[in-house]
């Protein structure tokens, strides 16, 4: 298997960097497109479990707008063969002492690569 394709690189770590934009910038429609529109689908968030598309979509249209602002500190994407990725992000969310860290696996679809699957936690 191809480990970090540089192509394919490319391709995931836009996605990532348009991600991180919408993140921040509260973009939700940018961020419901990126996830993959499936009931497979999950994102364990800091204080929520959600279980499938529809879920995290809910989610994201009922969050506050406010303190989404953060800097990242590492940003490590790897990719494997054409179709499949990870990205990991260790982050600091602006006026806050504490460190995030957001874990994403990234797949291709028909239409374009999407999160499978997500994760943020922050270190106590």
């Amino acid at each position: 298997m191809d480990i970090n394709i540089p192509e394919v690189l490319a391709e995931v770590t836009l996605q990532c960097e348009r991600y991180e934009y919408a993140l921040v910038n509260n973009q939700v429609d940018v961020l419901d497109e990126l996830f993959w529109n499936s009931p497979h689908t999950l994102r364990y968030g800091a204080t929520e479990n959600l279980y499938g598309y529809d879920a995290i979509a809910a989610f994201r249209a009922g969050r506050p707008s406010q303190g989404l602002q953060r800097a990242v500190l590492k940003n490590v994407i790897t990719t494997y063969g054409r179709d499949f990725a990870t990205a990991n992000v260790e982050f600091q969310r602006l006026g806050s002492a504490k460190t995030g860290r957001q874990s994403q696996t990234w797949m291709r679809t028909p239409q374009g690569w999407r999160v499978v699957a997500a994760h943020v936690s922050l270190l106590g």
